[in-house]
């Protein structure tokens, strides 16, 4: 059972809980739908027409029981910057005013067009009814991880354009938390391509032991790097030697231990990189790893609404937007799934 803010039970017919990475989901839309795009009162509506119409399609194609958009309260967690001082680096918005001249990091640099429309779209998933979840100091990352272990009775669809989500795949078997089937729904390609991750399909896309494919993924991430997080992995190692090493000797921690064995059974070059990163891989791994057990708060119940929360708001917030189809296609796929 999977308990709201208010600790009352959601309702479910085991159809699945479908928990949305929002902000890539905001951020695909913007970047996909021309700024021209205006409401009545000209302000840039882009993202929040393609964001309801990208909920809306995946609502429709899932028929999800439950649904939480995830945000990010803290996009770059202050103990992951502490472990790894380049993660999200550059990504930071500078302030050119700081002490002395020096520049200041102040925040994620997001488009100005892009920023009101993320509290227009928070304020029309309120009107409906949609739960919003986010934990203070964490990532929308966390926030997905933590609801997705913690789930004990439905299916888990994680819907995300980031790869680093294809840890948290389970088939339900009590891996790294999870009590029910995980699926990571990867939209890197758009809604159309989307692509339906388990255990299985990560092990073979990646070349990754199946029976912990999740965790290994994470590792593979480690060892490999990610320049899009600022991430820089173990010299030399790529993702094909890094798929390797890890279906030969099963874990990062056995590849760590063969490494630091004389004679090791690794060539040279890859033991020695692999020994000389002992620092990074230690403080590394909680930055990539998806947090199971952030302390989420949920805005409300999480269960489908099949009718608006607030539908004279509603109503009065589409039309001041210009969004009035784009809101009627998302409570039409809600109503579906009552």
């Amino acid at each position: 059972m999977t308990l709201c803010h208010d600790g009352a039970v959601a309702d479910s017919d085991s159809r699945p809980l479908m928990l949305l990475d929002s902000a890539g989901l905001w951020f695909r839309a913007f970047y996909a739908i021309p700024d021209k795009v205006r409401s009545p009162d000209g302000r840039s509506v882009n993202a929040v027409r393609g964001f309801l119409d990208m909920t809306a399609q995946l609502v429709a194609d899932h028929r999800p029981g439950r649904l939480v958009a995830c945000l990010d309260l803290d996009w770059r967690p202050a103990f992951r910057v502490a472990l790894l001082p380049s993660y999200k680096t550059h990504r930071v918005a500078a302030d050119q005013s700081g002490v002395d001249g020096q520049t200041a990091e102040v925040a994620e640099e997001v488009p100005d067009p892009l920023l009101p429309q993320v509290d227009m779209i928070l304020e029309i998933l309120d009107a409906i009814g949609i739960a919003t979840g986010g934990a203070e100091g964490l990532e929308a990352d966390d926030v997905l991880g933590t609801l997705a272990a913690r789930e004990t009775r439905d299916p888990v669809i994680v819907v995300s354009g980031d790869r680093d989500l294809l840890q948290v795949a389970s088939d339900g078997d009590g891996a790294d938390g999870a009590g029910v089937p995980v699926r990571c729904l990867y939209i890197g390609r758009g809604i159309a391509k989307a692509e339906l991750y388990g255990p299985a399909e990560v092990a073979d896309r990646y070349g990754l032991p199946p029976d912990r494919a999740g965790r290994a993924y994470a590792e593979l991430a480690l060892l490999r790097g990610d320049p899009s997080d600022g991430l820089p992995g173990v010299p030399g190692i790529g993702e094909k030697t890094a798929s390797k090493l890890l279906l030969q000797f099963g874990s990062l921690d056995a590849i760590r231990a063969a490494a630091a064995s004389s004679p090791s059974p690794l060539p040279l070059r890859a033991a020695n990189s692999i020994a000389a990163s002992a620092e990074y891989l230690d403080a590394a791994w909680d930055v990539v790893w998806v947090q199971r057990d952030a302390d989420v708060t949920l805005s409300g119940p999480d269960t489908c609404p099949i009718a608006p929360r607030h539908p004279e708001r509603l109503a009065a917030l589409a039309a001041e937007l210009g969004v009035t189809a784009q809101v009627e296609r998302l409570l039409a796929a809600l109503a579906q799934t009552g």
